[in-house]
């Protein structure tokens, strides 16, 4: 606060339901209410029906202390997230506490692929921020879809806030090799410049950032207070931790889906081996939660591949589908 930055957010389940307890005592309790800006989240697991949005809405406005929000989100949307925030009418809900003056703007939080935002950023043109997972290494992921997700939001002239741009600490804690590669530069630690990353594109206003103690905020403040995109040097230094870490026993689909027209079983092939590479290389739930929450939601499983075919015999690569979809299975669903 005292440098400017002015920025928090919080949800309902976060911290085990304490987060937004804690920001009460910590920021609401000490600052005035103008000194700060507070998103809160709708998140699916705390409601079923439609009568059940507004108590919950007016139980985190209690719970943080406030009045009011500066933005609220639809949390994490999916193609089911949607449906189910649609048959409930929480779109709707939402809108109606924004007129009351209860939020002062209205967004999305968004994990799925760009087709699906861009249906939903169709239907509710009220949105007006969108909260994206995004940093060098999702920047082209097929699973992910940061770049393309990105570029629909551009589409419709909708700012983004940015998620994960150390990729759950991932880019922080590199592989040695890949590691080497940022400490050749000019001293700046490897958070910097994967926030530095992200802030540097158009129409991002807000690059949110996990910190887990007093040195990596101190550190964050360092590089931000006075803001330069990555240079030239930095840029293909990324790139080259990119290719690194792409290299690291990674399957080598390259995403043309010829795989997937045909399958009989539907499953969503080379989603899944983004989703076994991204689990190979950080070893973090963020694979999980892909695999489990949009990839095989209304596809199938790697386990329920019948072995037909089809697929190996489109595939431009030359791919043992068969064998590494076992790989995947293996992986994913062992519980």
């Amino acid at each position: 606060m005292e440098k400017g930055f002015n920025y928090f957010d919080t949800a309902h389940g976060y911290l085990g339901g304490k987060s937004e307890t804690a920001l009460r005592e910590c920021l609401v309790k000490r600052y005035p209410r103008e000194r700060y800006i507070l998103t809160n989240k709708l998140t699916n697991f705390f409601f079923n029906k439609s009568e059940e949005v507004r108590p919950l809405f007016e139980s985190q406005l209690a719970a943080c202390g406030v009045d009011y929000f500066d933005y609220y989100l639809m949390h994490a949307q999916s193609e089911e997230n949607f449906t189910k925030f649609k048959r409930c009418h929480a779109y709707e809900t939402a809108l109606e506490l924004k007129a009351e003056g209860k939020i002062r703007h209205f967004g999305i939080s968004f994990h799925d692929k760009a087709d699906v935002l861009e249906r939903i950023l169709q239907e509710y043109p009220q949105i007006e921020v969108v909260l994206l997972q995004f940093n060098y290494l999702d920047y082209n992921d097929a699973a992910v879809q940061s770049k393309t997700c990105y570029d629909v939001c551009r589409k419709y002239s909708k700012p983004v806030i940015v998620m994960e741009p150390c990729k759950g600490g991932s880019l922080v804690n590199l592989p040695e090799d890949a590691d080497a590669v940022l400490k050749a530069l000019d001293g700046g630690s490897n958070a910097s410049y994967a926030i530095r990353y992200a802030a540097g594109f158009d129409g991002i206003t807000m690059v949110l950032s996990g910190m887990s103690d007093l040195d990596q905020m101190k550190d964050n403040l360092s590089f931000m207070e006075d803001f330069m995109s990555l240079s030239e040097k930095e840029q293909a230094a990324v790139a080259q931790v990119c290719d690194i870490l792409r290299s690291k026993n990674m399957v080598p689909c390259t995403a043309c889906r010829y795989c997937t027209d045909g399958c009989p079983e539907n499953i969503s092939i080379p989603d899944l081996f983004a989703c076994l590479n991204a689990k190979k290389t950080f070893h973090n739930w963020n694979a999980d939660y892909y695999y489990n929450n949009v990839y095989t939601v209304n596809n199938g499983k790697a386990s329920e591949c019948i072995k037909c075919g089809k697929c190996e015999k489109a595939c431009p690569q030359h791919l043992e589908i068969r064998r590494l979809l076992e790989e995947v299975a293996e992986e994913f669903e062992k519980k």
